[in-house]
């Protein structure tokens, strides 16, 4: 038997409510309302239909930077992932110094993202960054990120994941510590080696922390645009362009209006079809009834 709500409680969460449909879903009506039309600065919006998304998906520039930004995406998530998780292992069996070691780990997060490409760009200045002269020591060549669209999604990515890691590592790290140790006694009374407890304890009672971290990590990667655009520009010739990137380009240099709400809905739908199956996964694995 249920119980109906209050009106008490429903005037008081009313105005929360309200605050929410007005910041994301009056704006997300207003920009779909606004692809369907062509608009600029000074100029009156005029109803073109789906026009605007027939025009994108014939930008081959759009395909490049949706090409780009899928692989940035796949490799700054995965790797983040796969790092954090290892840190999290690695601080939770009981590292020394770990309140120093944490606080350095979480540093990054401090940083500005203006002031981290800022540094990145002196490290890896191909003539005299530090960095490198580290890899001209060993024998590689340096990261030509200017003049290079591969060596410049490289170092987005790594940025990207430099930046980020903290998020990643935090949430897996908080959802490591609330495993409860008897699990690790009775597995290892049954004789079960450390990778053993690790896929048959450590993993499915993480998996719901890792899927959360995924999803919201696929969410804001695909958003990505600050690394690349104080990085790159979106150079050379528009080869290192993500969506975000794109989406800007259209909007304030084109004054495409309707172009850029369309590939702002274009982009939402691709970060949703990407992040379909954590979500399919994220559900079975919090929600679903046995």
């Amino acid at each position: 038997m249920t119980t109906r709500a209050p009106l008490s409680a429903i005037a008081l969460v009313t105005p929360v409510q309200l605050m929410i449909g007005g910041i994301i879903f009056l704006p997300a009506i207003y920009v779909f309302w606004l692809s369907l039309n062509q608009s600029s600065f000074g100029q009156a919006a005029t109803f073109v239909g789906l026009a605007n998304y027939a025009k994108v998906l014939g930008d081959p520039y759009f395909w490049k930077a949706l090409l780009n930004t899928v692989i940035v995406v796949a490799i700054v998530v995965h790797v983040e992932l796969l790092i954090g998780l290892g840190m999290a292992l690695f601080f939770a069996s009981g590292v020394p110094m770990r309140a120093l070691l944490l606080a350095i780990v979480l540093a990054p997060y401090a940083v500005s993202e203006v002031s981290a490409v800022v540094m990145w760009r002196y490290l890896f200045e191909p003539d005299v960054g530090m960095m490198s002269r580290l890899l001209a020591t060993i024998g590689l060549p340096p990261i030509e990120w200017a003049v290079n669209p591969s060596h410049g999604l490289a170092m987005v990515s790594l940025l990207s994941i430099w930046l980020h890691l903290p998020f990643s590592f935090i949430i897996l790290y908080a959802a490591r510590l609330s495993i409860p140790g008897d699990l690790y006694e009775a597995a290892s009374i049954d004789g079960a080696s450390a990778w053993t407890s690790f896929r048959r304890v450590t993993l499915p009672l993480l998996m719901p922390a890792l899927l959360i971290a995924a999803l919201f990590r696929y969410i804001f990667a695909f958003r990505l645009f600050s690394e690349v655009w104080l990085m790159t520009g979106g150079g050379p010739a528009r080869s290192t362009e993500v969506m975000a990137v794109y989406l800007y380009l259209e909007a304030f240099r084109y004054n495409a209006f309707g172009s850029a709400a369309a590939t702002g809905w274009l982009l939402v739908l691709a970060s949703l079809l990407l992040a379909l199956f954590y979500l399919r996964r994220l559900y079975r694995e919090m929600f679903a009834r046995a």
